[in-house]
């Protein structure tokens, strides 16, 4: 059930494509938050919101640099995303499947 409403998370942190802007920057390499918000065009307002949405879900997660406590450094987390993967191969796997019957069904009962 846990793994269920983790997919739930990612998969709702996801929806919003500022979201995903943020995590495509991200999968290139950590940023500050000020630069992610300069590179998707938000305030800081904003790009904190989807920032406290994006770690909530797991997705990410901050640091600050030994010299500045005030700097948040936000990476990804990779296990959502490999969660998230699993969960479309095993739906891929159930399509193909159900598809391969169906074609079976059709050409047996031509």
């Amino acid at each position: 059930m846990k793994a269920a409403a983790n997919l739930d998370q990612t998969l709702a942190a996801l929806a919003d494509p500022n979201r995903r802007r943020v995590v495509d920057l991200l999968r290139e390499r950590p940023r500050r938050a000020g630069e992610i918000a300069d590179l998707v065009g938000l305030s800081p307002p904003a790009m904190s919101r989807h920032l406290k949405a994006l770690r909530k879900s797991g997705l990410i997660e901050d640091s600050h640099p030994e010299f500045d406590a005030r700097v948040r450094v936000y990476r990804l987390r990779p296990q959502p995303m490999a969660e998230l993967k699993r969960w479309l191969e095993e739906t891929e796997q159930l399509w193909t499947v159900q598809l391969a019957a169906f074609k079976e069904h059709l050409e047996r009962t031509e």
